[in-house]
Protein backbone atom coordinates (compact mmCIF):
# COMPACT_ATOMS: atom_id res chain seq x y z
CA UNK A 1 0.00 0.00 0.00
CA UNK A 2 1.30 3.28 -0.84
CA UNK A 3 2.52 5.59 1.83
CA UNK A 4 2.85 9.24 0.39
CA UNK A 5 4.51 10.85 3.43
CA UNK A 6 7.65 10.08 5.15
CA UNK A 7 7.31 10.81 8.88
CA UNK A 8 10.54 11.48 10.67
CA UNK A 9 11.67 9.46 13.62
CA UNK A 10 14.22 11.09 14.97
CA UNK A 11 13.72 13.30 17.93
CA UNK A 12 15.86 16.30 16.93
CA UNK A 13 14.08 16.26 13.35
CA UNK A 14 10.80 16.37 14.96
CA UNK A 15 12.12 19.57 17.03
CA UNK A 16 13.04 21.62 14.30
CA UNK A 17 10.15 20.74 11.44
CA UNK A 18 6.48 20.45 11.56
CA UNK A 19 6.80 18.17 8.36
CA UNK A 20 8.45 15.93 6.57
CA UNK A 21 10.48 17.89 3.92
CA UNK A 22 10.47 14.17 2.05
CA UNK A 23 7.63 12.83 0.37
CA UNK A 24 7.25 9.25 -0.96
CA UNK A 25 5.23 7.32 -3.81
CA UNK A 26 5.46 3.96 -3.66
CA UNK A 27 2.55 3.67 -6.23
CA UNK A 28 4.66 1.13 -8.22
CA UNK A 29 6.16 -2.16 -7.15
CA UNK A 30 10.11 -1.90 -6.85
CA UNK A 31 10.43 2.18 -7.26
CA UNK A 32 10.19 5.09 -4.70
CA UNK A 33 9.84 8.38 -5.95
CA UNK A 34 10.81 10.77 -3.20
CA UNK A 35 10.37 14.53 -3.41
CA UNK A 36 12.05 17.15 -1.75
CA UNK A 37 10.35 20.31 -0.79
CA UNK A 38 11.31 22.76 1.68
CA UNK A 39 10.14 26.24 0.63
CA UNK A 40 10.85 28.91 -0.08
CA UNK A 41 13.55 27.55 -2.62
CA UNK A 42 14.66 23.94 -1.31
CA UNK A 43 17.36 25.08 1.31
CA UNK A 44 19.39 22.12 3.06
CA UNK A 45 19.40 22.12 6.82
CA UNK A 46 20.54 20.31 8.78
CA UNK A 47 17.03 18.59 10.08
CA UNK A 48 17.13 17.96 5.74
CA UNK A 49 20.41 15.70 6.79
CA UNK A 50 18.93 13.84 9.73
CA UNK A 51 15.96 13.04 7.50
CA UNK A 52 17.87 11.12 4.47
CA UNK A 53 19.88 9.41 6.83
CA UNK A 54 16.36 7.92 8.36
CA UNK A 55 15.45 7.84 4.81
CA UNK A 56 18.36 5.73 3.87
CA UNK A 57 17.85 3.48 6.98
CA UNK A 58 13.90 2.97 5.12
CA UNK A 59 15.65 2.19 2.06
CA UNK A 60 17.81 -0.64 3.08
CA UNK A 61 14.75 -2.27 5.32
CA UNK A 62 12.87 -2.85 2.20
CA UNK A 63 13.74 -5.74 0.38
CA UNK A 64 11.58 -4.98 -2.62
CA UNK A 65 12.67 -1.77 -3.46
CA UNK A 66 14.96 -1.70 -6.41
CA UNK A 67 15.57 1.67 -7.51
CA UNK A 68 14.53 5.51 -5.98
CA UNK A 69 14.05 8.84 -8.15
CA UNK A 70 14.63 11.93 -6.69
CA UNK A 71 13.36 15.39 -7.77
CA UNK A 72 11.89 18.71 -6.51
CA UNK A 73 8.40 19.98 -5.98
CA UNK A 74 10.08 23.11 -7.00
CA UNK A 75 11.06 23.69 -10.38
CA UNK A 76 13.32 26.68 -10.16
CA UNK A 77 15.31 24.62 -7.40
CA UNK A 78 16.16 21.38 -7.30
CA UNK A 79 18.24 22.26 -4.27
CA UNK A 80 19.48 25.46 -3.01
CA UNK A 81 22.99 24.65 -1.29
CA UNK A 82 23.42 24.27 2.40
CA UNK A 83 22.38 27.03 5.01
CA UNK A 84 25.64 27.54 6.19
CA UNK A 85 24.89 29.23 9.40
CA UNK A 86 22.14 26.51 10.43
CA UNK A 87 25.13 23.98 9.49
CA UNK A 88 27.31 26.13 11.91
CA UNK A 89 25.16 25.52 14.73
CA UNK A 90 25.28 21.85 14.35
CA UNK A 91 28.25 21.08 12.75
CA UNK A 92 28.03 17.02 13.14
CA UNK A 93 25.67 17.41 10.12
CA UNK A 94 28.48 17.43 7.52
CA UNK A 95 29.20 14.15 9.27
CA UNK A 96 25.83 12.88 8.96
CA UNK A 97 25.65 14.11 5.47
CA UNK A 98 29.06 11.79 4.95
CA UNK A 99 27.41 8.69 6.21
CA UNK A 100 24.06 9.32 3.96
CA UNK A 101 26.32 9.59 0.49
CA UNK A 102 28.58 6.46 1.42
CA UNK A 103 25.21 4.45 2.47
CA UNK A 104 23.25 5.91 -0.86
CA UNK A 105 26.32 5.03 -3.26
CA UNK A 106 26.73 1.81 -2.00
CA UNK A 107 23.21 0.33 -1.25
CA UNK A 108 21.90 -2.40 -4.14
CA UNK A 109 19.50 -0.08 -5.06
CA UNK A 110 19.50 1.89 -7.67
CA UNK A 111 19.50 5.78 -7.09
CA UNK A 112 18.41 8.37 -10.06
CA UNK A 113 18.13 11.93 -9.77
CA UNK A 114 15.83 13.87 -11.96
CA UNK A 115 16.72 17.13 -11.99
CA UNK A 116 15.00 20.17 -12.69
CA UNK A 117 16.10 23.62 -11.15
CA UNK A 118 19.05 24.89 -9.49
CA UNK A 119 21.46 22.57 -7.49
CA UNK A 120 24.17 24.08 -6.28
CA UNK A 121 26.61 23.20 -3.13
CA UNK A 122 24.99 20.45 -1.65
CA UNK A 123 22.43 20.50 -3.66
CA UNK A 124 25.26 19.01 -6.63
CA UNK A 125 27.24 17.16 -3.82
CA UNK A 126 23.50 15.31 -3.40
CA UNK A 127 23.37 14.33 -7.19
CA UNK A 128 26.48 13.31 -7.64
CA UNK A 129 26.19 10.79 -5.02
CA UNK A 130 23.27 9.18 -7.25
CA UNK A 131 23.91 6.69 -9.35
CA UNK A 132 22.59 8.66 -12.25
CA UNK A 133 21.71 11.96 -12.64
CA UNK A 134 19.20 13.15 -15.99
CA UNK A 135 18.78 17.11 -16.26
CA UNK A 136 16.08 19.41 -18.09
CA UNK A 137 18.15 21.05 -20.90
CA UNK A 138 15.72 24.01 -20.54
CA UNK A 139 15.73 24.45 -16.50
CA UNK A 140 18.90 23.27 -14.78
CA UNK A 141 21.66 24.82 -13.46
CA UNK A 142 24.57 23.43 -11.52
CA UNK A 143 27.64 24.48 -9.44
CA UNK A 144 29.69 24.54 -6.23
CA UNK A 145 29.64 28.50 -5.25
CA UNK A 146 32.33 27.90 -1.78
CA UNK A 147 35.10 28.70 -3.07
CA UNK A 148 33.59 32.28 -3.80
CA UNK A 149 32.66 32.85 0.02
CA UNK A 150 35.65 31.49 0.78
CA UNK A 151 34.82 27.97 1.85
CA UNK A 152 35.93 24.22 -0.70
CA UNK A 153 33.21 21.90 -1.49
CA UNK A 154 33.07 19.80 2.41
CA UNK A 155 30.37 17.72 1.15
CA UNK A 156 32.01 15.23 -1.72
CA UNK A 157 31.99 17.27 -4.71
CA UNK A 158 36.37 17.93 -4.50
CA UNK A 159 35.97 13.54 -4.42
CA UNK A 160 33.23 12.86 -7.28
CA UNK A 161 33.71 15.79 -9.70
CA UNK A 162 37.29 14.52 -10.60
CA UNK A 163 35.87 10.83 -11.24
CA UNK A 164 33.47 12.15 -13.64
CA UNK A 165 34.65 14.99 -15.48
CA UNK A 166 38.19 15.00 -15.14
CA UNK A 167 40.91 17.09 -12.57
CA UNK A 168 40.87 20.50 -15.08
CA UNK A 169 37.05 20.50 -15.56
CA UNK A 170 36.84 19.71 -11.85
CA UNK A 171 38.91 22.76 -11.09
CA UNK A 172 37.06 25.24 -13.57
CA UNK A 173 33.73 23.89 -11.62
CA UNK A 174 35.14 24.30 -8.30
CA UNK A 175 37.65 27.80 -8.50
CA UNK A 176 35.54 29.72 -10.69
CA UNK A 177 31.88 28.89 -8.25
CA UNK A 178 30.41 29.48 -11.38
CA UNK A 179 27.14 28.24 -12.65
CA UNK A 180 26.92 25.55 -15.60
CA UNK A 181 24.08 25.23 -17.60
CA UNK A 182 22.39 21.95 -18.54
CA UNK A 183 24.66 20.83 -21.76
CA UNK A 184 27.73 22.11 -20.54
CA UNK A 185 27.53 19.64 -17.63
CA UNK A 186 26.21 16.73 -20.12
CA UNK A 187 29.43 17.81 -22.44
CA UNK A 188 31.23 17.30 -19.49
CA UNK A 189 30.09 14.28 -18.34
CA UNK A 190 28.51 16.18 -14.69
CA UNK A 191 25.07 14.09 -15.88
CA UNK A 192 24.18 11.26 -17.69
CA UNK A 193 22.82 13.20 -20.48
CA UNK A 194 20.52 16.40 -20.34
CA UNK A 195 16.65 15.91 -22.09
CA UNK A 196 14.19 18.70 -23.30
CA UNK A 197 11.88 19.48 -20.27
CA UNK A 198 8.83 18.02 -22.06
CA UNK A 199 10.98 14.52 -22.43
CA UNK A 200 12.36 14.30 -18.90
CA UNK A 201 9.43 12.29 -17.47
CA UNK A 202 8.46 10.04 -19.65
CA UNK A 203 12.72 8.68 -20.06
CA UNK A 204 13.86 8.87 -16.85
CA UNK A 205 10.09 6.64 -15.92
CA UNK A 206 10.81 4.30 -18.86
CA UNK A 207 14.20 3.58 -17.56
CA UNK A 208 13.08 2.57 -14.00
CA UNK A 209 10.44 0.40 -15.08
CA UNK A 210 13.10 -1.52 -17.24
CA UNK A 211 15.73 -0.96 -14.03
CA UNK A 212 12.44 -1.90 -11.53
CA UNK A 213 12.10 -5.28 -13.63
CA UNK A 214 15.16 -7.44 -13.31
CA UNK A 215 16.66 -8.76 -10.13
CA UNK A 216 17.27 -6.70 -7.30
CA UNK A 217 20.05 -8.93 -6.40
CA UNK A 218 22.10 -8.92 -9.98
CA UNK A 219 21.38 -5.05 -10.37
CA UNK A 220 22.86 -4.58 -6.66
CA UNK A 221 26.25 -7.07 -7.82
CA UNK A 222 26.81 -5.14 -11.02
CA UNK A 223 26.39 -1.57 -8.90
CA UNK A 224 28.91 -3.17 -6.44
CA UNK A 225 31.82 -4.08 -9.36
CA UNK A 226 31.17 -0.66 -11.48
CA UNK A 227 31.85 1.26 -7.80
CA UNK A 228 35.26 -0.56 -7.33
CA UNK A 229 36.07 1.96 -10.06
CA UNK A 230 34.25 5.02 -9.35
CA UNK A 231 33.20 5.71 -5.90
CA UNK A 232 35.59 8.10 -2.93
CA UNK A 233 36.37 6.80 0.03
CA UNK A 234 34.89 7.54 3.91
CA UNK A 235 38.72 8.71 4.11
CA UNK A 236 38.33 10.95 1.15
CA UNK A 237 35.47 12.32 2.27
CA UNK A 238 36.03 13.20 5.39
CA UNK A 239 39.37 15.20 4.20
CA UNK A 240 36.93 17.44 2.77
CA UNK A 241 34.89 17.77 5.29
CA UNK A 242 37.39 18.78 7.86
CA UNK A 243 38.71 21.98 6.20
CA UNK A 244 35.02 23.24 5.78
CA UNK A 245 34.17 24.85 9.32
CA UNK A 246 37.84 25.72 9.56
CA UNK A 247 37.92 27.93 6.45
CA UNK A 248 34.63 29.34 7.67
CA UNK A 249 36.22 31.36 10.66
CA UNK A 250 38.99 32.72 8.45
CA UNK A 251 38.41 36.50 8.22
CA UNK A 252 38.26 36.62 4.25
CA UNK A 253 35.13 33.87 4.85
CA UNK A 254 34.02 35.99 7.31
CA UNK A 255 33.58 38.96 5.23
CA UNK A 256 32.40 37.28 2.02
CA UNK A 257 29.06 35.86 3.95
CA UNK A 258 28.39 39.12 5.75
CA UNK A 259 27.83 40.85 1.70
CA UNK A 260 25.82 37.57 1.38
CA UNK A 261 23.10 38.38 4.09
CA UNK A 262 21.48 41.49 2.86
CA UNK A 263 21.23 40.32 -1.19
CA UNK A 264 18.42 38.10 -0.66
CA UNK A 265 20.36 34.98 0.95
CA UNK A 266 17.91 31.67 1.59
CA UNK A 267 14.30 33.35 0.10
CA UNK A 268 13.96 33.49 -3.99
CA UNK A 269 15.74 36.55 -5.33
CA UNK A 270 17.98 37.45 -7.98
CA UNK A 271 20.90 36.36 -6.01
CA UNK A 272 19.58 32.54 -5.53
CA UNK A 273 18.32 32.71 -8.99
CA UNK A 274 21.98 33.45 -10.27
CA UNK A 275 24.60 33.06 -7.28
CA UNK A 276 27.25 32.46 -9.71
CA UNK A 277 27.23 36.01 -11.37
CA UNK A 278 27.28 37.59 -8.00
CA UNK A 279 30.21 36.27 -6.36
CA UNK A 280 33.15 37.98 -7.88
CA UNK A 281 31.82 41.16 -6.37
CA UNK A 282 32.21 39.79 -2.96
CA UNK A 283 36.06 40.17 -2.95
CA UNK A 284 35.84 43.60 -3.53
CA UNK A 285 36.89 46.14 -0.85
CA UNK A 286 34.21 48.83 -0.54
CA UNK A 287 34.62 51.83 -3.41
CA UNK A 288 36.42 49.42 -5.50
CA UNK A 289 34.98 49.20 -9.63
CA UNK A 290 37.26 46.15 -10.14
CA UNK A 291 35.92 43.27 -10.81
CA UNK A 292 32.85 41.91 -12.37
CA UNK A 293 29.32 43.36 -11.51
CA UNK A 294 26.32 41.49 -10.85
CA UNK A 295 23.30 42.63 -13.22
Amino acid sequence: MANPTYEVHANDAASEASAAQFNIDRTYPGRWTITFSNPPINMFVPTTIVELGALMTDIEADPSVKVVVFQSANPDFFIAHLDVAKAAERPEALGLWCDFVLRLSSTPVVSIAKIRGRTRGIGNEFVLACDMRFASRQNALFGNPEVGVGLVPGGGALEWLPRLVGRSRALEIVLSGDDFDADIAERYGWVNRTLNDDDLDSFVDTLVGRLASFDRETLGAAKAQVNRFGTPTATELQSSNDLFFPLLALPGAQARRARVRNIGYGVRSDFELNFGRYLPSFGRADGDDTGTQPG
